[in-house]
Formats: C-alpha cells, sequence, structure tokens
C-alpha cells in the first residue's frame, strides 16, 4: 500500500473518530442531564403531592413557598409547617413515587421539635435481594423550618446508570472500534515498513546482480569465440548453456528493475513509431524456434499491412515475448500457439490463443497480481517469480492499451491487447494522462519521504 493512502487513511480515521468521540461524549452528557432533570422533577412533585396529602390529613396548609427544597443531588427536605405521621408518610411517598414510575430506593426521617433532632424512619427498598453498599442513616436536620421531613436517595446515580444502559453498550462498542482501528493503523504501518525493507532487499540484490551477469556474459562470449572451444562439441554446448541461462538471468533481473522504477515513479515510455507487421513477424520467428524445440506448433495470421502504432519498442516486444512463453510454458503434452493480428474500427488487436492448461475462474481476477502464482501444491512444474502478467498489466496501462484475458480450465486461454487508434485514441491519451499523473504522484511522495 501507498503511503500517501496509508497517510489519508490515518488522517481521515482520526477525523472520523475524533467527530463520532465528540457525538458520542455529547449524546451520553446529553442523555444523563435529560435523565437527571427528569427524575428531579419526578422527585420534587411526588414530594409535593405527598405534602399535600400530609396537610389535608392534618386539616392545615402549605407554606406559600420554599414546600420541596433540594439540598444535594440526592437529598430533599419538605416544609409542611404542620405535625407530621410518621405511618401515614411512608405510605404516601411509596404510593406518588410508584405512580410517577419513579422506582427507586429511598430512605427517609422526621424532624422532631421537642429534641431538636432527625428520627430515623425506614429504608425502603424495590430490590430488597441485593446488597445496599450505599451509607444509610446520615439524613442531616435544617434550622430553618420547624415541621419538615427529609428523604434521600442513596441509589439515584445507579439509577440512572440503569436508565442509561444503551448509551453505556453503545458506547463501549466505540471504544472497541476505536481500539480495532489503532489496533489495524499498527498492523498496516509494521506491514508497510516490512514491505519496504522487502522492496529495497529486492531492488539492492537485483543492482548488486548486474555486475556478476556481465562478467558471466563477457567470459561466455570469450568461451564462445575460442577456436579450442568450436571444436569441442562438449565445450561448445556447455558454453552455450551458460550464455542462454545468463541471458535468462539478465532478462528476469531487468523485469524485477523495470517493475521497481513502474512502482517508484522514475518510469518513463519512449515513444516512438512503430511498423507493427515486421516486429510481430520477428517476434514470431525467435518464439517459433523455442516452441518447435518443445514439438508444438506457433501459427499466426497477420492482417496489418503498413500499419504504425505509437509505443516504446522494447516494452511492446518484452510483453509479446512474455505471452508467448506463458503459452508455451503452461500447455499439456505440446504448445499450440495462435497468434492474430487485425485492425478494426478504431483500434487495433492483437490476440495469442493456446490450448494449454488454462487457468480456473477463481484466480483470473488476480494473475495480474505483483508475485501471485496460481496455487499447485508443492508441485511447480513451471519456474518463476510471479511478474510477468504483472509486468505485462502495468506496460499496457502505461501506453493506454486495453488488455483482456480469458480463460477456461483445461482448455486453453485466450489473451488480446487492444491499441486504441483515430478517435479511440482520445481514451489512449486520457489513460496516459492518468497514468503519468499516477506517476507524478509517486515521484513526490518518494521526494517527500527522501526530505523526512
Amino acid at each position: 500500500m501507498k503511503n500517501s493512502i496509508i497517510f489519508r487513511v490515518i488522517i481521515l480515521g482520526a477525523i472520523a473518530i475524533a467527530g463520532i468521540i465528540g457525538m458520542q461524549a455529547y449524546w451520553v452528557l446529553n442523555t444523563w442531564n435529560i435523565n437527571e432533570e427528569e427524575f428531579n422533577k419526578k422527585a420534587g412533585l411526588a414530594l409535593y403531592r405527598v405534602a399535600c396529602h400530609l396537610a389535608d390529613m392534618n386539616g392545615g396548609s402549605l407554606p406559600a413557598r420554599n414546600v420541596v427544597n433540594q439540598r444535594t443531588t440526592n437529598y430533599y427536605i419538605v416544609n409542611i409547617e404542620s405535625e407530621i405521621d410518621a405511618e401515614h408518610l411512608e405510605y404516601f411517598l411509596q404510593k406518588e413515587f410508584e405512580e410517577l414510575a419513579l422506582f427507586v430506593d429511598f430512605e427517609y426521617a422526621v424532624y422532631d421539635c421537642t429534641t431538636k433532632e432527625m428520627v430515623y424512619g425506614n429504608y425502603c427498598s424495590y430490590t430488597p435481594d441485593k446488597i445496599q453498599e450505599a451509607k444509610l442513616g446520615h439524613l442531616p436536620k435544617d434550622d430553618k423550618f420547624t415541621y419538615y421531613f427529609s428523604v434521600k436517595f442513596p441509589t439515584r446515580s445507579g439509577y440512572l446508570f440503569n436508565k442509561m444502559q444503551l448509551s453505556i453498550i453503545l458506547s463501549s462498542i466505540m471504544l472497541l472500534v476505536v481500539l480495532f482501528f489503532s489496533y489495524s493503523m499498527f498492523v498496516i504501518l509494521r506491514q508497510k515498513r516490512l514491505s519496504q525493507l522487502q522492496k529495497d532487499f529486492i531492488n539492492n540484490m537485483t543492482h548488486e546482480f548486474k555486475t556478476p551477469i556481465s562478467t558471466i556474459k563477457i567470459s561466455a562470449d570469450v568461451f564462445l569465440n575460442d577456436k579450442y572451444v568450436n571444436e569441442n562439441s562438449r565445450l561448445l554446448r556447455y558454453a552455450n548453456i551458460i550464455r542462454e541461462q545468463n541471458g535468462r538471468l539478465n532478462r528476469q533481473v531487468e523485469k524485477v528493475l523495470q517493475l521497481a522504477r513502474i512502482e517508484q515513479g522514475n518510469f518513463e515510455l519512449k515513444q516512438e513509431k512503430v511498423v507493427l507487421s515486421p516486429l510481430l513477424e520477428k517476434i514470431i520467428e525467435s518464439t517459433g524456434v523455442q516452441v518447435e524445440k518443445l514439438g508444438g506448433h506457433l501459427s499466426y495470421d497477420i492482417d496489418l499491412e503498413d500499419v504504425v502504432i505509437e509505443g516504446d519498442r522494447l516494452h511492446l516486444t518484452n510483453i509479446l515475448h512474455n505471452l508467448l512463453d506463458n503459452a508455451a510454458k503452461y500447455c499439456k503434452d505440446k504448445p499450440t500457439i495462435h497468434l492474430q493480428a487485425w485492425q478494426e474500427s478504431h483500434q487495433i488487436c492483437i490476440s495469442i490463443k493456446d490450448e494449454g492448461i488454462g487457468i480456473p475462474k477463481e484466480h483470473l481476477n488476480r494473475i495480474f497480481n505483483k508475485f501471485y502464482r496460481i496455487p499447485t501444491g508443492n508441485v511447480h512444474k513451471v519456474k518463476g517469480f510471479g511478474l510477468g502478467l504483472y509486468y505485462v498489466k502495468n506496460i499496457c496501462d502505461a501506453h493506454g492499451w486495453l488488455l483482456n484475458i480469458e480463460s477456461q480450465e483445461k482448455e486453453g486461454t485466450i489473451v488480446q491487447i487492444s491499441m486504441p487508434q483515430g478517435k479511440a485514441a482520445w481514451e489512449k491519451k486520457i489513460r496516459q494522462s492518468i497514468h503519468q499523473l499516477q506517476l507524478y504522484f509517486r515521484r513526490m511522495t518518494t521526494r517527500v519521504q527522501t526530505l523526512k
């Protein structure tokens, strides 16, 4: 994954999480305030009704003001200016609380004018099976009133928290999401570092290979030009094997280096006018020899006349060689390959068809991925790095060409490259412009990382 993408994911994710946390905190606090306000109103209304009942029993009236006084968040004093019947007080308290659906534990006390002390009444609980952890019995008196009773709600906070269970559950889920996102970012960054180390190692390794490869090539050429070696068939055979395998190794190293340039944004096409028919005939001639050595057959049908395209000759040659090599390697017994080239309205098409082992449908969408090879267990009859089709795809994208592949397992594969011409070339130029922008952003990202 690119550094710019990771950076954007982290920034956008952090902004999103900060917004979610802010909204969640606001929602939780607002819910708490609403529940608290509702509790205070219900408690005040219930206590006022109790005071009214007690005043009616005594045939008196309530004070004009300051009937229900909230001293703390969970402690109330009710002034009625008349004597209080403690036996009826508990009944009225439970009755009014239940009518207002205020099912919360409470305790009460009545002020004794004679002793000037608070006489503890009782603790009323709606959950008698649960152990009460709150401190009971501490109901302080008030010097402003003469006849009053007090009510305390020891479990008020727990009652409010119980009403916020949904908010608490959603907040816990959100916390888990934040933790998961943080862990995911840690894993992504760690994998990114490992991937960068792997990429740097491969690039350094392939560059280091260039010197011994060049030395081996020079040495093999010296052997092949020696008169004694040419007269000895055994030495000549081994010298040719050395040169051939050295060339194969050099092509693989060049492919890795080219892919590294593409990924780093240092890749540029050398556009030129290419006459397609002679190029295809030359490729068919060189590949046909290898196919014949395998006992197979390479046929072709080129109907292009003097068609000229704009493209990078070297990379076009490489991708066609690559596709033909794949068709030859992934055959059943003997390769049977047919290359066809023709011109349609606004585009030139090159098709390579084989009758090989084919590609399973579930792997078709992944064969252009870097280092991807179709799983074959522990048996690998065909060696490779899984870079061939990845290289072909990138070169086609860079040119603005369309690459299409159709395959059926055990029946063969058809690969077609479509090169837009004329009016369709505008679409090609758009694709090339997009690719150039991608390369530009890659270069800028690389420079920023270098400055850091």
